[in-house]
């Protein structure tokens, strides 16, 4: 037998082990990715933010419609999701091995497109966002300021602004998340003036909204001004809080 002749000469059976393996590192590092087999499955994740809103509200008013109308999607093998009290909603839908990402992610954004008129207007107005995406966190980069030049808001904003695009642009990369804090603006009410002037918090968003925006302001010199006029200005309004 095969077996006996190993287990007498055990120095002829190390030699081949480790030609065995040594020729196997060798072919590991010139076969191409692409020739690997699936072993993970695909997966595509649903994520919304509902800002303001519990665990529970964000479960019954965003997780379970979107759940609802992707559940059955073609190549469905399972899904999961999570609702935090920070307001935000996340579904991962798993597919069989073997199913094209790029037709599931597809199935799965038209189903999140006939849920979304169920949703609450503060979700629809952000956005439900589908991507082919592994929850599965591959890498960990930090960014600092060696000499404390810059703070975390200013660090937060340069990833956002430039590191996360360039990131997201590298093939086989489904997701990038920042985890600083952007810029942004807490508003705290008082509930007693309010009461005195008869406004709601609703009233207080419409109008920061409005100041928030950006609206044309047309030209001056243009169309339809005579023909001969030489030159032509842009009006610049200014707008998102500026």
């Amino acid at each position: 037998m095969i077996s006996e002749v190993f287990i007498k000469r055990p120095i002829t059976a190390i030699v081949i082990s480790l030609l065995l393996v040594l020729i196997g590192t060798i072919v590991l590092t010139t076969l191409p990715i692409s020739q690997y087999p699936n072993i993970a499955p695909p997966t595509v994740t649903v994520s919304g933010t509902y800002t303001g809103a519990d665990a529970e509200t964000v479960e019954q008013t965003v997780t379970t419609p979107i759940e609802s109308q992707i559940n059955g999607t073609p190549g469905m093998k399972y899904l999961s999701s999570n609702s935090t009290s920070d307001g935000r909603s996340a579904i991962t839908v798993t597919f069989d091995v073997g199913t094209n990402i790029d037709i599931a992610a597809l199935d799965v954004q038209n189903r999140v497109g006939i849920a979304e008129p169920a949703l609450p207007e503060a979700v629809r107005r952000l956005g439900v966002t589908t991507k082919k995406a592994n929850n599965d966190i591959l890498m960990v980069l930090g960014l600092y300021s060696p000499n404390g030049t810059y703070d975390q808001k200013f660090i937060s904003n340069y990833v956002n602004l430039y590191v996360k695009d360039a990131l997201l642009r590298i093939p086989g990369v489904g997701d990038v998340q920042a985890f600083g804090q952007p810029f942004s603006m807490r508003v705290w009410l008082d509930a007693n003036k309010l009461a005195r002037l008869n406004i709601t918090p609703t009233e207080v968003s419409t109008a920061i909204a409005e100041q928030n925006s950006r609206i044309p302001g047309g030209t001056v010199g243009g169309p339809p001004q005579n023909s001969n006029q030489t030159f032509e200005f842009s009006v610049i309004l200014d707008g998102d809080l500026n």
